[in-house]
Formats: C-alpha cells, structure tokens, sequence
C-alpha cells in the first residue's frame, strides 16, 4: 500500500502552516516556532522538531535563532514541491524495493521480474505528479486531480 507516514505527513502539515502564517494577513513576514506548530496539531514536541530540522537542513525551511526564533520557508510556497518535501524527510521516493538497488545487492528476482517495467512506470508517474504538485497548490483547498473509479460510476450523491 502506498502510503505517507507520519513524519512526512508533520512535515507537510507544518510547512502549510509556517506559511499560512509568513504569507497571511495578520502579521505577515511572522517566525513560527516549533511549539505553536505541535500545539496548533497535536503533534509529538521532540518528532516535530526533528522534522523541522531535517526540512532546514533540506534547504526548505530557514531558522532563526533566539527568543523569538522560529522558521521561514525558504522559498515561495510555488517553488516547494511536494517530492521536494517528501524525499527531504524520506529520502529517494519509490513504490518497489527494486526502484532503489543498492550496489552490490541487485534484486533476486530482476531477471524473471515481470512486473518491474509497469511498476516503474506507476512510479515515474507518481513521481511527475508530485513534482509539479506546489505546497502553494496544497494550500488551495480544491482538488488537485479527479480520480476516476470504476466503483464510482453511477453512484448518486
């Protein structure tokens, strides 16, 4: 199952809200510090700080030391993808341990793999979506994509 987990899905949480508040009405331009954001979403102090420093280490967030230090995104909210984010805290984005073969330990079954190409192409297509998928994006409260379902049809609402 494809899934985000929980540190991305802090990381992303975090980054909406660090920018909701730079680019919002109220005090634009406004540090946020770790507390207000764990507070804000019920989020673990110590996990979130961790996520935190790994997005500035990342280049997608800067900190601001002292008393009222906090964090800044680095960038604007349209030049943040949503791969940047997920492969800083995740590191290399992949459906299939084969996407990310180290050296020396190649894939037991690559040679009788039938499976490998199509998934690698669900992969690149997964990947193109969120590479063009903006935080700004993310931010916007409309859905980016309609899904269509097979289940989906003719269902009335």
């Amino acid at each position: 199952m494809l899934k985000i987990s929980k540190k991305a899905d802090y990381a992303l949480m975090a980054l909406q809200h660090i920018a909701s508040v730079q680019f919002g009405d109220l005090t634009p331009g406004r540090v946020v510090n770790t507390k207000e954001i764990a507070e804000e979403y019920n989020i673990p102090l110590e996990l979130l700080a961790k996520v935190l420093q790994t997005l500035a280490k990342n280049g997608l967030i800067e900190s601001h030391n002292g008393p009222k230090g906090g964090y800044l995104l680095a960038r604007s909210t349209r030049q943040i993808t949503i791969a940047q984010i997920l492969e800083g805290i995740e590191g290399p984005l992949g459906i299939t341990d084969c996407s990310h073969e180290k050296e020396g330990e190649p894939c037991l079954q690559r040679q009788h793999c039938n499976i490998r190409t199509p998934l690698l192409k669900v992969q690149d297509s997964i990947y193109q979506l969120l590479s063009n998928m903006t935080l700004q994006d993310m931010m916007g409260g409309t859905p980016l994509i309609t899904i269509q379902s097979p289940t989906a049809q003719g269902v009335v609402q």
